[in-house]
């Protein structure tokens, strides 16, 4: 019977595609853009873009949130079966947002992203074999429509994670490329749905191609030989990644994480910009207000070339060796604010409705309390740098209970992957691969909850003092230079509200007078977080060492 319905869902798309994408139950859109614009040619020609909808009038504003990335395998088993899974995150979702701002019992987050969720062989779901079935092991779709309704009952918007470089290969597209150049059929509308080249041709400067068993041609795998990359200067992939989106954006996801959104044409960041300006302007004549960012993992010099079309990761400041870690490490906090109101005024000027998103660690990157511990107080100032900030913030699932993990000897990212540690008796595993053998976590969920000191509590204050001064975020940002002293801060103006942020990293405490960087006269403290306390006399603000202060 597995065989059956398999090959019945090979038939279904071939039918979709061959029949120019009629309507049907996983393709509701039909054959044109949603705008009415023609699509990018076959040739791979000039994207079609709508600027219209790409720089939608709708305002956004409501997309600067605090959003918390979960690595659905890892983070909570609610059938016993050791993987996280969506049923577990809907369990979990008063210790995430209980929809009550006033109540303080939850951690107050504003928005989810997850990690992939649909049909894969493998334990992370980035080789997607089904892009219109949640895996079984996470669940069904009626979850996810379940997940999607509590998340919205309390203003928290949800992102799902969509490869869409590459596919898996038991994807029924791949298998229907197989199928095609086996039977040597350069007609079949799935020949030329992946990149290839002949199996005597020499593969291009630093990409990677593999053989196709009963072929004379050699697919295209940059990142695994299991995950082939597909073509998109073939109109087809084209419009069938769009209509992936536009069937979740139908059944309400708010938006998405693009993964490995640099390799759509590899190497070429002018071609792959214009596809994401393109595509991103498709999307947003469906949801104005949809929320995207993309992976594009590299310097601001690379990342500068997608901002026009998509918010795009901070990998600047993040990890072990980023300003954010650097500037927490008793580092100079005028360098670090800098450097944000530079890259904030850049991102604006290419796109009005650009923000930037910090972050500290993710899925593929050591976790941040290896580095910057709980103990030495590191952690917490480096939270208060990047929460208290203009953008979008992320905050990878753990991060708040100080989880550890790193690649390790056996070098596997399964290992920055590891179960979310609740000590409540949640039967969530770790993934696949995982052998991290150091102590992981200096308190788990249970026991940080009623400790007031904890780092979970202090994150959920940081998140606190955020909402309750919107122009952290949203307003315009201007860096407090001060040259003799590692103190540093900004300002941020949003609709006629001024605050001031400033830090001390240092161990010392530290007077500075505002006079000497700022006109703006600050008569009080609206907030102070950190291992002191702080005080304002006249323009005289002392404050004390790892502490951060908001002024208005």
């Amino acid at each position: 019977m597995k065989y059956v319905l398999e090959i019945l869902l090979v038939l279904s798309i071939i039918l979709t595609v061959a029949g120019c994408f009629a309507a049907g139950d996983k393709d509701p859109d039909g054959t044109e853009s949603s705008t009415g614009e023609p699509l990018p040619s076959e040739e791979g020609g000039e994207f079609a873009v709508t600027d219209e909808n790409l720089l939608s009038a709708v305002p956004t504003e409501d997309n600067y949130r605090v959003f918390y990335e979960i690595f659905t395998g890892s983070f909570s088993d609610s059938n016993g079966d050791g993987i996280g899974d969506l049923r577990g995150i809907i369990d979990r979702m008063d210790y995430l947002n209980d929809g009550d701002d006033s109540s303080g019992k939850s951690l107050g987050v504003e928005g989810i992203w997850l990690t992939p969720i649909f049909k894969s062989m493998s334990y992370h779901k980035y080789d997607i074999n089904d892009y219109y079935t949640i895996d079984p092991s996470f669940g069904t779709e009626e979850d996810l429509k379940e997940l999607i309704e509590l998340c919205h009952q309390r203003n928290v918007k949800l992102i799902l994670d969509l490869p869409l470089n590459h596919t898996g290969t038991l994807n029924p597209w791949f298998t229907s490329f197989t199928v095609a150049h086996r039977n040597g059929d350069a007609e079949d509308p799935y020949y030329d749905f992946y990149t290839y080249i002949g199996a005597d041709e020499t593969a291009p400067a630093g990409r990677s191609f593999t053989a196709l068993s009963g072929t004379d041609i050699k697919y295209e795998c940059n990142f695994s030989g299991g995950m082939p990359e597909l073509n998109f200067d073939n109109e087809a992939v084209r419009q069938a990644a769009l209509d992936v989106a536009k069937y979740y954006l139908d059944l309400g996801v708010d938006g998405f994480r693009f993964d490995a959104a640099k390799y759509i044409y590899y190497t070429d960041h002018e071609k792959t910009a214009q596809f994401w300006k393109w595509y991103i302007g498709e999307l947003k004549a469906v949801k104005p207000d949809i929320y995207t960012v993309a992976e594009v993992w590299d310097d601001d010099g690379i990342t500068d070339r997608y901002f026009p079309a998509v918010n795009c990761f901070n990998f600047t400041a993040s990890q072990v060796d980023g300003l954010i870690a650097q500037t927490a490490q008793t580092g100079n906090v005028n360098r670090y604010t800098a450097y944000v109101q530079d890259y904030v005024e850049k991102v604006n000027a290419m796109n009005p409705d650009a923000m930037i998103i910090p972050f500290i660690a993710n899925h593929d990157t050591d976790r941040a309390a290896g580095y910057l511990t709980v103990a030495s107080g590191q952690m917490k100032m480096a939270a208060n740098l990047y929460l208290l900030s203009s953008g979008s913030p992320f905050i990878y699932y753990g991060e708040e209970i100080g989880l550890r993990g790193s690649r390790g000897g056996a070098n596997t990212d399964a290992n920055r992957r590891l179960r979310m540690e609740w000590g409540d008796g949640d039967t969530v595993l770790d993934p696949e691969g995982a052998d991290y053998a150091v102590e992981r976590v200096y308190a788990t969920v249970e026991q940080q909850l009623s400790d007031p000191n904890s780092l979970y509590n202090y994150y959920k204050e940081l998140i606190m003092i955020r909402k309750a001064n919107p122009a952290i975020c949203r307003g315009t940002y201007v860096a407090l230079q001060f040259t003799d002293t590692k103190l540093g801060g900004f300002t941020s103006t949003y609709e006629g509200t001024t605050v001031a942020v400033l830090h001390n990293t240092t161990r010392s405490t530290i007077t500075v007078d505002l006079s000497q960087v700022t006109d703006i006269a600050f008569t009080q403290i609206n907030a102070c977080i950190g291992e002191g306390t702080a005080s304002l006399d006249g323009t005289l603000l002392t404050l004390d060492s790892q502490t951060s202060v908001v002024l208005g």
